[in-house]
């Protein structure tokens, strides 16, 4: 997949006149927090109204988000419709979305399918894994396989069928496998950028406007374990 990367440091996987598709990178907030930290989606305004010239405020839709220390794949809507229509496809599950993650314990299962139920707990940021129904808990569901063995590490394919907060950490940590450089949720070191290892690698939909098939693949950051990924 060709990247282009602006002035504005944005890295751009696809762009039309009814969406734009960006790499996010490690650290990048997708939407305004309490931070007051620059988010991308004001860059990517920026990136449009340089691009091509508009003046005033410029329309950007935001379809899903990624955890600030997540990179990868990230949609956003150029207009009213195509945000409408990525929103109802978001419900319906018609947009399908792979990850890898990078763990340090191998799962007992080559590949398996995960069910929990998740609490956020707001004082914390951080969600908390049930093994059955319990009150004020939404029903999470992952399917990961083994991708591929490393000396010391191991790349784990993941397809969400549920979207909650922090699904795949909370998740993987459950099963004793925290991804690297994810101290909140067990691994025990932190990674020297902030961010762990958990990248949103792909991404298939129909075009909400022009209904072709959209595949789009984003490869990892480059680092000694994101660059021993067999593409």
């Amino acid at each position: 997949m060709r990247i282009i990367t602006n002035k504005n440091n944005l890295q751009v996987i696809y762009e039309d006149n009814h969406l734009i598709i960006v790499n996010k990178r490690v650290g990048d907030i997708v939407q305004g927090d309490k931070t007051k930290d620059k988010p991308l989606n004001d860059i990517v305004k920026e990136y449009i109204a340089d691009k091509y010239n508009k003046p005033g405020n410029v329309y950007l839709g935001v379809v899903h988000r990624l955890d600030r220390p997540t990179s990868g794949i990230v949609i956003f809507a150029r207009t009213s419709k195509a945000l409408s229509r990525l929103n109802k496809m978001l419900r319906d599950k018609e947009i399908q979305k792979t990850y890898l993650a990078v763990v340090k314990n191998k799962p007992t299962k080559e590949k398996d399918t995960l069910i929990h139920y998740l609490r956020k707990n707001t004082n914390n940021n951080k969600a908390i894994v049930f093994n059955r129904i319990t009150e004020n808990t939404k029903k999470a569901i992952l399917h990961y396989k083994i991708y591929q063995n490393l000396d010391n590490y191991h790349i784990l394919e993941i397809n969400l069928e549920t979207g909650r907060h922090h699904q795949i950490r909370a998740q993987l940590s459950s099963i004793k496998s925290p991804i690297k450089g994810d101290l909140k949720y067990g691994f025990n070191r932190s990674n020297k950028n902030g961010g762990i290892h958990l990248h949103a690698y792909k991404i298939s939909f129909i075009h909400p406007v022009k209904k072709n098939n959209m595949d789009l693949i984003c490869y990892p950051p480059e680092d000694s374990i994101w660059n021993c990924l067999k593409h």
